[in-house]
């Protein structure tokens, strides 16, 4: 008897508990502040056009509720996390090993580890055929979805414009006296006037849909590894410094202009490159990367 009044003040208890309120979503527009991947500092910065090659990895579970980006995080979404670009962006994401490709929402800051250029949710990595180890990618951005996200989301570029009353001087023919020189203050004038980022938050929890989750079928690509270590204006410089590491010149463009790049390299494994770029931001060379070709 006793037995069945204690499961049944346990039946009570645990039915009067509080539930916990679900998660809502606060989807917004972000590039967001400096942040420390393992040795490395990176900088968020807008880049709809981006194109890159590199090292893939498969997300970490976050105690996170929420993406960066405000979204409910999920493991089933196809969805993504990049060191640098702006968030929400939109990206096709090909495995240079098996072909395969997909499209995901990049929505999270990360990844965390060094040399690594994007990390993938679960099921977009289960799609992609990338396992516990890293992959290599090639990450194209959608340039028109991206830039439509950051007009319409809150916090992005097309919200930020705020209207101000102006003020207007209003004077008569230049002969009359000073007495005939007037100054108004004109009414605001009135200005087409943006979404409130509550109606916008409201609407893009709905219309940021789920990405399909399915995968595409590309051709393979045979890639070499490489450690890039650092760049100069002069050739001269770079070759000293190649000279010091065991490293090779190789010329850089970038969108200040032609610079010679250092690496070391080329690495037949993904542990290679890593133990090289361990290596090299050990020495003080914080601008190091995998580079993938």
């Amino acid at each position: 008897m006793k037995k069945a009044v204690l499961l049944c003040c346990v039946g009570v208890a645990a039915c009067s508990r509080p539930q916990q309120p679900a998660v809502k979503p606060d989807v917004h527009y972000v590039v967001g502040p400096a942040w420390q991947a393992g040795a490395t500092w990176v900088y968020p910065r807008e880049d709809f056009s981006y194109q890159a090659k590199g090292l893939a990895v498969r997300q970490k579970a976050s105690t996170q509720p929420l993406t960066t980006d405000g979204e409910v995080r999920n493991p089933l979404s196809m969805t993504g996390s990049h060191p640098t670009l702006q968030l929400p962006a939109v990206v096709t994401v090909i495995n240079l090993d098996n072909g395969r490709e997909i499209t995901i929402r990049v929505n999270d800051r990360g990844p965390a580890e060094a040399g690594r250029v994007l990390g993938l949710s679960p099921k977009a990595a289960d799609l992609l055929g990338v396992g516990a180890e890293p992959a290599r990618v090639r990450v194209v951005e959608d340039e028109v979805t991206s830039r439509q996200l950051a007009e319409v989301l809150p916090g992005g570029p097309m919200l930020q414009i705020n209207a101000a009353p102006r003020e207007a001087v209003r004077q008569t023919d230049l002969g009359a006296s000073n007495a005939a020189l007037q100054k108004a203050t004109a009414s605001p004038q009135p200005e087409p006037q943006a979404a409130s980022a509550g109606q916008i938050t409201a609407q893009t929890a709905v219309q940021l849909p789920e990405l399909p989750a399915q995968w595409r079928q590309g051709q393979p690509e045979a890639t070499q590894l490489w450690v890039e270590t650092a760049d100069f204006t002069a050739r001269g410089a770079a070759a000293r410094l190649a000279a010091q590491d065991g490293g090779s010149v190789w010329p850089s463009f970038t969108p200040q202009g032609k610079m010679w790049a250092v690496r070391q390299g080329p690495f037949t494994t993904i542990s290679d490159a890593d133990a090289a770029l361990k290596r090299a931001l050990a020495d003080g060379l914080t601008g190091s990367h995998i580079v993938v070709e």
